[in-house]
């Protein structure tokens, strides 16, 4: 994963806002990231201001409090020719513990997700278009009125038609999905904004370091270590 944007001076979780790592060999490997990166922050806060308004709050409700987040450009790879099989899950079901996710449109379909009414959709992105998915941290700061969208990504029949038709063309059959995680800065509080703050559902989301939340959920999930552990 790589970090876009800038770090803050002071915060409570290093870790978290640690400087990202150049691996070897990749000169330009930086300017690249970053690049797409800071393209994709901007189509989400611009998202986020729209959001805002929609919701009857300031517009910087949301952008303000993502100023030097963790921000975190996670592009993945899988190799369709040596795991192309219908059923093959690549991640499983999931919601994502950030404030939102934005996806450019991967090489091969295989995308599911749930809506609130519990309908299962595979996604279709046109061409030129990005996606977004709500995390959990805008479900806290709407005490649950945007919920963090449930989701999946596996081999369907539309991924093997995808991948006859890329062998057919002699294309890459590696399905490559470039996703932005965005975050709300970690030292900033997670706590229902405005007129959310009186929603019928709004105790089931007490004020939280936005860091300190991203740490319990990692310890969840066992992607972060206990202190003291070598």
């Amino acid at each position: 994963m790589w970090r876009v944007g800038p770090r803050p001076l002071k915060t409570r979780f290093q870790e978290l806002n640690s400087e990202p790592v150049i691996p070897e060999g990749f000169p330009e490997w930086k300017e690249i990231m970053d690049s797409w990166g800071y393209k994709m922050i901007s189509a989400i806060e611009a998202v986020a201001e729209m959001a805002a308004i929609g919701f009857g709050l300031p517009k910087d409700a949301f952008t303000s409090l993502m100023k030097q987040g963790p921000h975190l450009l996670a592009p993945t790879g899988s190799d369709l020719r040596r795991y192309g099989q219908e059923g093959t899950v690549f991640a499983g079901y999931h919601y994502d513990l950030n404030f939102l996710t934005i996806h450019g449109r991967s090489r091969f379909p295989g995308l599911n997700i749930w809506l609130r009414n519990g309908q299962k959709i595979e996604v279709k992105v046109p061409i030129g278009c990005l996606l977004i998915q709500t995390g959990k941290q805008i479900e806290w700061l709407t005490a649950g009125e945007c919920a963090a969208g449930m989701h999946k990504v596996v081999v369907t029949k539309r991924t093997l038609e995808a991948i006859k038709l890329a062998t057919e063309q002699n294309r890459s059959l590696w399905r490559v999905s470039s996703t932005l995680f965005a975050h709300i800065a970690s030292d900033a509080v997670l706590k229902p904004l405005g007129h959310f703050a009186e929603a019928p559902h709004s105790s089931k989301y007490p004020p939280i370091c936005a860091g300190e939340f991203v740490e319990q959920e990692l310890s969840v999930i066992n992607l972060k270590g206990n202190k003291g552990e070598s």
